[in-house]
């Protein structure tokens, strides 16, 4: 198109100068200014079409800019539509964060009470078993139950131990429960409910019942060094300390 503008600019240039030569030869002047206006004519008909195209041009670049512009504010749209959704997504997230911190602590809360109902039924366990250990000590005898202890206390210490399970030390009344002392005891030294610990040489059971009979060794009870309680030392009484400690014998009525 600019190649054409410029060959029918210059043939409007050519004609101009013809014009001028055919008045000196006498031609028609009419007839040659017809010629030149015939092509400026084309001429701004060229130009037209150029601007045509221009336009077409301008018109495709604001149909694609107004195609970007809805695109982008499209875009924007999903942009803020996806922000809320991860903002609601967030907010679900902290709640159910919430929920699990708090049945976090309350599982936290169950299993520290569940280890200590563990702990204790252990130690309820323990005591059975303990309990169970001690009941295959016990002995009936006659109208009564008879234990014998494995470890050693003071007798004031295997008193309360005996009145803790409702029975007391032994009280002996006669030579077949003094026989049946002697065999289980063996060599053992055993206290007994015998003491005079409230009146000095004055001996009474630990029911405050005075002795009927009496097993005492030889020279027994000498009272040496404060000597207020008695045990069985190889089937026979003997006086000794309170505070030492040896086994011990209950006693604990059947009726």
């Amino acid at each position: 198109d600019q190649t054409l503008y410029s060959t029918l600019s210059d043939m409007s240039d050519t004609i101009s100068d013809n014009v001028i030569g055919t008045e000196t030869e006498g031609i028609n002047r009419e007839r040659v200014e017809m010629m030149v206006a015939i092509y400026e004519i084309a001429d701004f008909c060229i130009c037209s079409e150029v601007i045509q195209d221009q336009l077409l041009i301008t018109i495709k670049d604001f149909n694609t800019r107004n195609e970007l512009l809805t695109r982008n504010t499209n875009l924007t749209e999903e942009r803020e539509q996806l922000l809320t959704t991860i903002k609601a997504l967030k907010d679900q997230l902290a709640i159910k964060n919430e929920d699990f911190t708090a049945e976090q602590k309350e599982l936290l809360s169950k299993n520290d009470n569940l280890m200590k109902q563990n702990e204790k039924l252990n130690q309820q366990n323990n005591d059975l078993q303990k309990r169970l250990g001690e009941m295959e000590r016990w002995k009936c005898y006659q109208s009564s139950l008879f234990y014998l202890s494995s470890e050693r206390k003071s007798w004031t210490e295997s008193r309360r131990y005996c009145t803790e399970r409702g029975a007391n030390l032994i009280i002996i009344n006669n030579r077949e429960e003094q026989e049946f002392v002697r065999k289980w005891s063996d060599k053992d030294r055993v206290w007994i409910g015998l003491t005079d610990s409230d009146v000095e040489g004055s001996w009474k059971w630990v029911d405050g019942s005075t002795p009927t009979s009496g097993f005492w060794m030889s020279a027994e009870p000498d009272e040496y060094r404060g000597e207020n309680c008695a045990l069985i030392v190889v089937g026979e009484w003997a006086d000794h300390p309170c505070t030492e400690e040896f086994n011990w014998m209950c006693e604990r009525s059947t009726v």
